[in-house]
Order: structure tokens, then C-alpha cells, then sequence
């Protein structure tokens, strides 16, 4: 089995950045420690004041992961039911993002890997980890697997020049690679 984790998976709150902005790209991977432990969303923060009358979008709290995790962490912070009247649920955490970027949405909790596909939207806030369960994308074989080239994919993802790519993407590697 091999397993990739995303660890800012769904500690980011991120908001519009103004039509007049643009961030640079990758900004969010050259923060330091200590820009990060600042930015770190803690129990009780006073979300509804940020939402400023407006909406928190988020994937589907039942159905959608990155929903169930944000839940998970706004419970854990405290402060689930000053907002749980106030979100925007969308059908994916992609669809939660746009709704940010458009401006429909003042805030949205969504994967750090997604925010940095939009230039129009920044991270002003990380849960932290300890906050919703492991975030954690398993691949296997399957016992009744008839592809011959099955094998090769699952060794091509186990390589280590592959999973230096997930890194660079935010992903951290839960299993150690294979040279190839």
C-alpha cells in the first residue's frame, strides 16, 4: 500500500484577495514557522465576526470530505455552532473554492494544495492538525487486479522521482520510495 497525506488538508481558511492583487506563486511554501504558528486559526477564534454578514463556504459537511473535516475542526475550535448557520455547502472543495474567488463567500475552508491553484484567493488561517482526523489518500493492488500494467503504475507512484512530485504539490509521503 502506499499512502500520501496531506498535512494543510483542510487547515486553511482562505479569503478573496482584491481585484487590484495577485499573489505570487508558491508564496504559501516559503512561509516560515513562526509566520505559520501565527496565522494558526485557535479555540474560540470569533469566525462569524470575520464572516462580516457574509457566508463560510466549505465542501458538504455529510457528503463531501473536506467538509466533514472542516466540521470536524470548527467543533474542536468551539466555534461550529456560531457559524453552522452561515455556510455555503458546495459539492466539492473545488466548487467551495470558487465560490471564494467570486467574492460569494468571504471566507472558505478548503485544502492548501487548492488555494494555490487560485491566484485570486489567499490563506489567512490554518486549523491545526490535532483539530480533524488524519487526512490520508491510500493506494493498493487489489487481489483480483487483471491489468498487466497495474504492477508498474503502483511502482512508477512508489518512485522516489514521483513522490518528490506529490511533495512539490503540498503532500507529504507516508511510505518510504524506491529508487527507479
Amino acid at each position: 500500500m502506499l499512502s500520501y497525506s496531506r498535512p494543510q488538508a483542510c487547515r486553511t481558511l482562505s479569503t478573496r484577495l482584491p481585484d487590484t492583487a495577485r499573489k505570487p506563486a508558491r508564496a504559501d511554501r516559503a512561509e516560515g514557522e513562526l509566520e505559520r504558528r501565527q496565522r494558526e486559526c485557535r479555540p474560540g477564534f470569533d469566525l462569524a465576526a470575520l464572516l462580516k454578514g457574509s457566508r463560510l463556504a466549505m465542501g458538504n459537511v455529510d457528503t463531501v470530505p473536506a467538509g466533514k473535516y472542516g466540521k470536524a475542526s470548527l467543533e474542536k475550535l468551539g466555534v461550529w455552532d456560531s457559524v453552522k448557520d452561515k455556510i455555503a455547502q458546495a459539492e466539492s472543495v473545488r466548487a467551495a473554492l470558487l465560490l471564494v474567488s467570486q467574492g460569494k463567500a468571504a471566507l472558505g475552508i478548503v485544502y492548501q494544495t487548492d488555494v494555490a491553484a487560485d491566484l485570486h484567493v489567499k490563506i489567512v488561517g490554518l486549523f491545526p492538525e490535532n483539530t480533524h482526523p488524519p487526512i490520508i489518500y491510500p493506494i493498493a493492488l487489489t487481489k483480483k487486479s487483471i491489468n498487466p500494467d497495474a504492477q508498474a503504475f503502483l511502482n512508477y507512484l512508489r518512485s522516489m522521482a514521483h513522490g518528490r512530485t506529490f511533495e512539490r504539490q503540498g503532500f507529504t509521503v507516508l511510505v518510504p520510495l524506491h529508487q527507479s
